[in-house]
């Protein structure tokens, strides 16, 4: 009997060791790391709330990025974390770390186990102590940026082992010392303004404009000053060394006063100081050789410096080419094809921006990585991660009809001046004949439409009432605002549906898509948006009116209440049809006759406690906004205003703006006009 009891305790022993080793082996191995870094950088667990060790796999992270199961690229900006950054030095597989503007502090810590980083934003932090020196092991390296931090010494003239660097910004620091040794002609953009650096800049760096080295009293050379001293007043008289003090450097007598020799004392220069009658006997022919030769000179200076410029200025272009496409083979996040390229023998056109907007030009955006976010009736759209790490969504407008290039501008001049809380905003445009881009911001947290009917499987978090309410009045004050900015215009949104009402970080609701109706074609009218279209708009997007966008947020506002999609077919609750889609709007009303209102409520509501007077007076506005008849609608401005009675909000009377000036001004009624 000994020998059976043996065995199964091995095999006991045995099951065990498996079931631990997968269990080891189930646990992301990049989960620890992170937990440690939201541990010491958001204690409160306010701005990290979605990192939680309850999943296995941390890749589904608001920030965190993976690549083959491992977390390769980690984007964390403004999200006032503190704290040092030691535990993401357990990240091996680190492509892209972003942690600007943020409150992090201490010295940056050894990263040369991050041996496949190649891009590194650390700016607008508090970071101290000496350049980190781990950072130039890096030798994969692509961008660089350490700006606006409390960090000391001297730049390392060792930096030059990051061949690949194409951005270094070190301004805003207090670095100190010399910059002479520094030869890095991969460089795109470099900047080591406002620090303590001292001597004469290196010609590799001379290229690049006087501000990337400004607020450096000891920094000399092109583009700056001279390092050579400056006459100073004569009365003033010599050092004690019988030399001229330089103002760059005080105290050192420069070997040269003046790079003018005529200023030289006991200057020889038989031209100008020899004998007076020798210049006056010179003859007129000799002063026409002079002439001559003098310009037959500068010409030929002139063709030589030309051909040296233009070969280099071919050769960057033809580098930058070649090394793109070796990066594109190597790491798509830093450079990747793009989805809207710029067509050869095509137009060029040029990136517009609005004020106030960050700039970039448009070969940013096609080296962008690019990911396809969705496709509507207008063209599709892509969140684009730049090289310096910022992150816009961009449409493609392929499918929209647009007029001439006149027509366009002015419309998105309209559209671009239009800023507020509730609006995504459009940050730039980009016009040729075979390719209009649109720029706005990225809404990370996607749409209304998936958080209310995506992911309806296991472990969905349900959408509560508080939430939804919010998200509706937050909607319903962009759509006001984009209905009272522009008085003149009577300026409509066009295409409004769950999908065109994104959330940002903040939970906020932000209406986009806003103003691109106009490029649309009537025939595409009835199909961009099934379930949404005001009757009398169903046929010929021309009818469209600000009448027609209230109808169309009652349906947003009925399918936040009853969680059904009006633009999927759903044979088995009794709606009525129009062209085989939910009408939802018929369908409320047909179950409010019957006197059947609680059917007509999302299940995932009725966990709830009282909200019933809520949820009804919301389906009492939102059968108001799809009547019919376009006259028994009420204005956006009044929606507003009984949504947030609703919840309680004072809110300015309709017939002034929805929201103060302050916060969000309307546009005046010249900046509405179409002939500025």
């Amino acid at each position: 009997m000994a020998i059976p009891i043996f065995a199964h305790r091995v095999l006991l022993l045995l099951l065990l060791l498996y079931c631990s080793s997968l269990g080891a082996s189930t646990t992301h191995p990049d989960l620890e790391p992170l937990l440690a870094f939201r541990d010491s950088s958001d204690a409160a667990n306010e701005k990290l709330w979605d990192w939680n060790s309850t999943g296995v796999s941390p890749c589904s992270w608001s920030g965190v990025s993976c690549s083959r199961n491992r977390v390769s690229r980690l984007v964390l900006e403004d999200l006032d974390l503190s704290g040092s950054i030691q535990p993401l030095t357990g990240l091996t597989q680190l492509r892209v770390l972003s942690l600007k503007h943020n409150r992090l502090s201490g010295p940056i810590p050894d990263l040369s186990n991050l041996t496949a980083l190649k891009l590194l934003f650390l700016s607008d932090n508090g970071f101290s102590g000496k350049f980190p020196p781990s950072v130039l092991s890096l030798i994969h390296l692509y961008r660089l940026d350490l700006s606006h931090n409390n960090l000391s010494g001297e730049v390392p003239p060792t930096l030059n082992h990051l061949t690949h660097l194409l951005t270094l910004r070190l301004d805003g620091n207090r670095f100190s010392g010399p910059i002479t040794g520094l030869v890095l002609p991969t460089l795109q953009e470099f900047n080591v303004s406002g620090n303590r650096l001292q001597g004469e800049i290196p010609k590799s760096l001379s290229a690049f404009p006087e501000s990337a080295f400004s607020q450096n009293t000891g920094l000399c050379g092109s583009p700056l000053q001279s390092c050579n001293g400056i006459v100073g007043d004569p009365s003033e008289g010599p050092g004690s060394n019988g030399e001229v003090a330089s103002p760059l450097m005080p105290g050192a007598g420069p070997s040269i006063v003046s790079s003018s020799p005529s200023s030289i004392p006991g200057s020889t220069n038989p031209a100008l100081s020899g004998n007076p009658h020798r210049r006056a006997r010179m003859k007129p022919v000799a002063l026409i050789a002079i002439i001559v030769g003098d310009a037959i000179v500068l010409a030929v200076i002139s063709l030589l410096l030309y051909c040296y410029f233009w070969r280099n200025y071919m050769g960057k272009i033809g580098g930058e080419g070649q090394k793109g496409s070796k990066l594109m083979e190597s790491e798509k996040i830093v450079y990747s094809s793009s989805p809207y390229p710029t067509q050869a023998g095509y137009e060029r056109g040029r990136m517009v921006f609005f004020e106030g907007e960050r700039r970039f030009e448009l070969e940013d955006l096609l080296r962008a990585s690019a990911e396809m976010l969705g496709k509507g009736g207008f063209g599709t759209a892509y969140k684009a991660v730049l090289d310096d790490g910022g992150v816009v969504a961009v449409k493609r407008l392929k499918d929209a009809s647009v007029g001439g290039k006149r027509e366009f501008e002015q419309h998105m001049e309209i559209l671009g001046r239009l800023r507020h809380p509730n609006l995504v905003n459009l940050r730039a445009y980009y016009f040729a004949r075979e390719e209009k881009l649109l720029v706005y911001d990225y809404m990370a947290n996607g749409s209304l439409f998936w958080l209310l009917h995506g992911n309806r499987g296991i472990g969905r978090t349900p959408l509560d009432w508080t939430t939804r309410l919010k998200i509706a009045a937050g909607a319903a004050r962009g759509l006001a605002f984009i209905h009272g900015s522009c008085k003149s215009l009577k300026l409509i949104h066009g295409n409004v549906k769950s999908t065109n009402v994104l959330i940002d970080q903040l939970g906020n609701a932000r209406v986009s898509d806003y103003g691109l109706s106009i490029f649309g074609p009537p025939t595409s009218a009835g199909t961009r948006s099934n379930g949404y279209r005001a009757p009398e708009a169903a046929l010929d997007h021309r009818k469209l009116t600000q009448k027609s966008d209230v109808y169309a947020f009652g349906v947003v506002l009925l399918e936040l209440l009853t969680g059904k999609c009006p633009s999927i077919v759903d044979h088995g609750n009794g709606a009525e049809y129009s062209g085989g889609v939910v009408d939802l709007p018929r369908w409320v009303q047909s179950v409010v006759r019957e006197e059947w209102t609680a059917e007509v409520f999302d299940l995932e509501l009725m966990r709830y406690k009282d909200i019933e007077e809520e949820m009804v007076g919301l389906l009492q506005i939102a059968m108001a906004c799809t009547s019919a008849s376009p006259d028994q609608r009420p204005k956006m401005c009044h929606v507003v205003r009984m949504i947030e009675e609703m919840r309680g909000v004072d809110v300015s009377p309709c017939h002034e703006n929805v929201d103060s000036v302050s916060e969000s001004p309307a546009l005046s009624e010249g900046a509405c006009g179409v002939s500025q």
